[in-house]
C-alpha cells in the first residue's frame, strides 16, 4: 500500500464537506475510538480556525475529504482495517500542521470529546500530537 503525503491527499479537497464531516463522524465516532476522534477534531477546528495559515488548510481538507469518502483505499467497511488508511493519512497531516495547533484549537476536541464520550482520561490523548 502506497502511503498517501499531505501532498498526495489535497486530491480529496473536493469530497470534504463539513456536513459530511460530521455526519460521518457522528456514525463511526465510537467505532473509530478516542484518540482518532481526537485528532480529525484537531484538524477540524484547526480548518476553520482563522490562526491556521491557508497553506495548511489545503492540506487538512484533503484529509478530511479523504475520511468522508467511503471507497478509498481499504474500503470503510472492511471490518478492522477499513479506516486504518483513513487514520494514516491523517497522522502525516497533523505532523504537517502540529504547530498551528493552538491550544484553543486543542481545547475545542477535548469539549467535543467530552460532549460525545463523556469523561476521559486526558492521557489518553498524549501521544496524537507531540
Amino acid at each position: 500500500m502506497k502511503k498517501q503525503s499531505p501532498d498526495d491527499l489535497q486530491q480529496y479537497k473536493a469530497y470534504y464537506s463539513e456536513t459530511k464531516f460530521w455526519e460521518k463522524l457522528a456514525v463511526v465516532a465510537k467505532k473509530i475510538g478516542l484518540k482518532a476522534v481526537y485528532a480529525l477534531l484537531l484538524l477540524y477546528y484547526a480548518l476553520v480556525s482563522d490562526s491556521t495559515p491557508v497553506k495548511y488548510k489545503a492540506m487538512i481538507m484533503g484529509a478530511l475529504g479523504y475520511f468522508v469518502v467511503p471507497l478509498d483505499f481499504l474500503p470503510d467497511v472492511v471490518p478492522m482495517v477499513g479506516y486504518t488508511d483513513d487514520m494514516a493519512a491523517l497522522a502525516g497531516v497533523l505532523v504537517a500542521v502540529a504547530k498551528s495547533l493552538t491550544p484553543a484549537i486543542k481545547q475545542q476536541a477535548k469539549d467535543k470529546l467530552t460532549a460525545w464520550f463523556g469523561k476521559y482520561d486526558e492521557s489518553q490523548l498524549n501521544d496524537v500530537i507531540k
